[in-house]
């Protein structure tokens, strides 16, 4: 290996390190990994930031503007809406709305498709009496299925698409995908809906939600003992409901103190702070009977969702939200003090700290207080996913079939070749902002800006693994232990490698770092490289084992009450599954 070998190899290395240790946010890794290769000359300051002009980043930043617009007019809600009353058979209701955002998820961001179908999934399952851990896996499950049957569907089939172009002249059409894609998707969603789902533990099968929007065991709010409470001077005994309304006192701390642990005997002073864990429902009775005042609270006690315009919202927080690592001071500022948060759920995990001082990770459940008007679109400003249940936005029929309208016109002008997606994307969107379909001011919004910067960033390191000849050494010395073995278990190889990849890292970057490989082994074959480039567009959309390797993963895992080893149960025999379906297919849909 030449010393440029080894250095952009050490790189790729602490890159996918840093990646798994997620303790840095996936763009922020990106971006210290193309700083790497720029100081260390493998990139060179002229190319740096091309990745930023790339069809792939543009087209996966236009697809999320029209997803968007597609949320608002309500195509995917009018959809669930008509299939609503079907949903009373259990296999009936885990088969209908995993078909639901798996069909979405093909035509817009599955993230946003799966966000759109939350609420209505968690309703229907407060409705019927069943766990949302039934439903929430096999949705997060089928909006990635759905992803991998476009070429728009997920941003690895977009990069793989591009790929293709500079290698081939032509990139991958927008339904190139679909022979081997939806095949897959078919069989995945009768895996999940008739079988799969039953792999999930029966301890998270077996909660029921007739009152809770999800199945999460309490949330943590903090109160404060008032100077004229009859507590001051009692101990922790003489508080009053604690065993009717099930709540426990988890923690005592004072204003500005550490929470410690409650001691039996310990005196209660005006001034401290109780953690408790318990029902939203069930806090209001405590306050009264004690002469407490909650003090997460914007007005410093707990608003009744029927009084005034205030309302309590519960949302989930995505990866990349700007909550992410921030804590409650950040919430309040970012909300111009409009938000108050009035508890956090965090599964799994018992949270030990005081709620002031927790940093938010994805995945956490914030109980929010808010005005009714704008929390909605508060929260899609704080990268928060609504759980609570919400009135479906049909946005009226004429703008509904405009926009679908629009989007259909696109996609024929990108298939019959017009036009590249790119280009007919991005028009679709000038159209949309023109036609008032989308306000001017929310057009970046919907733009999930670190998958962006991900892409932009990892673009020129994967060049870096091309010009290096690092990929083709890669590609050498799997060729060498391969040699004596058929070509479909060389594509099997491929796709498990990239299965296992794709449940550690971003799925975009699995597709940047995997796709120069494949090609390279094809070229060492001698064979046509489309099978190999397929390979890996179905094997980086195939995060099934960990909730971390997607982000639909993980923001089902607080409201169904998952805990990390809860996925691989269904996800392995899925991707195994898909192994079995996915080579011979690959192999016969694109022959050598």
């Amino acid at each position: 290996m030449t010393f440029e070998q080894v250095l952009i190899a050490v790189i790729l290395v602490l890159t996918i390190a840093l990646f798994i240790w997620g303790k840095f946010r996936h763009d922020i890794v990106a971006a210290l990994s193309l700083g790497a290769c720029v100081l260390t000359g493998l990139v060179s300051s002229e190319l740096a930031f091309v990745g930023f002009g790339h069809p792939a980043v543009i087209t996966v930043a236009a697809v999320l503007v029209i997803s968007d617009v597609l949320r608002r007019c309500g195509v995917v809600d009018l959809l669930a809406h008509t299939l609503m009353p079907y949903t009373k058979n259990l296999l009936a209701h885990i088969l209908l709305l995993t078909s639901v955002v798996t069909i979405a998820s093909a035509f817009m961001n599955n993230v946003g498709a799966l966000a759109l179908m939350l609420p209505v999934a968690i309703t229907t399952c407060a409705k019927h009496n069943r766990s949302p851990a039934i439903l929430l896996m096999p949705l997060a499950f089928g909006s990635i299925l759905g992803g991998m049957t476009t070429a728009i569907g997920t941003p690895p089939n977009i990069i793989i698409a591009m790929m293709r172009a500079e290698v081939a002249g032509q990139p991958f059409s927008m339904f190139d995908f679909s022979a081997v894609g939806v095949s897959i998707a078919i069989v995945g969603v009768l895996f999940i809906g008739l079988i799969g789902w039953r792999f999930i533990p029966k301890s998270r099968l077996s909660r029921s939600a007739p009152e809770q929007l999800f199945a999460i065991d309490d949330y943590l709010t903090e109160v404060i003992i008032r100077e004229e409470s009859e507590l001051v001077g009692q101990s922790a005994d003489a508080i009053k409901g604690l065993e009717a309304g099930n709540i426990e006192v988890v923690g005592i701390a004072h204003r500005h103190g550490e929470t410690m642990s409650m001691k039996r005997f310990q005196l209660l002073q005006a001034g401290d702070i109780l953690i408790l864990q318990a029902d939203p429902s069930e806090i209001q009775p405590l306050l009264d009977k004690n002469d407490l005042e909650l003090i997460t609270s914007a007005d410093k006690k707990f608003a009744e969702l029927t009084k005034g315009n205030l309302t309590l919202v519960e949302g989930v927080i995505k990866r990349g939200s700007c909550l992410e690592g921030q804590d409650v001071p950040f919430l309040r500022r970012r909300s111009n003090s409009s938000l108050a948060l009035v508890g956090l759920a965090r599964e799994g995990q018992k949270v030990q700290r005081r709620i002031r001082r927790q940093n938010f990770r994805a995945g956490d459940i914030l109980l929010l207080q808010g005005a009714a008007d704008t929390v909605d679109e508060q929260l899609a400003e704080l990268g928060m996913v609504p759980l609570a249940a919400r009135n479906l936005s049909l946005g009226g029929r004429r703008k509904l079939s405009l926009a679908v309208t629009i989007f259909a016109v696109a996609i024929v002008l990108g298939v019959l070749n017009i036009l590249p997606l790119v280009i007919v994307f991005v028009m679709a969107v000038l159209v949309y902002v023109l036609l008032d379909l989308i306000p001017v001011r929310n057009l970046y919004d919907a733009i999930d800006w670190p998958v962006i910067i991900l892409l932009a960033s990892l673009i020129p390191v994967g060049k870096a693994l091309e010009s290096t000849g690092l990929t083709g050494l890669v590609a050498n010395q799997v060729l060498t232990l391969t040699s004596a073995m058929p070509i479909y278990v060389v594509i099997g190889l491929l796709l498990v490698m990239t299965m296992w990849l794709s449940d550690v890292i971003n799925n975009a970057a699995t597709a940047v770092v995997m796709a120069p490989l494949a090609y390279s082994i094809a070229q060492g074959l001698g064979v046509n490289s489309d099978p190999f480039f397929m390979t890996v567009a179905v094997g980086a959309s195939c995060a099934f084992m960990t909730p971390i390797g997607h982000q639909s993963n993980t923001l089902v895992m607080g409201p169904g009450g998952y805990q990390f080893s809860d996925y691989w149960r269904m996800g392995l025999p899925l991707d195994i599954i898909i192994v079995l379906i996915a080579v011979p297919l690959i192999m016969w849909v694109w022959p050598l």
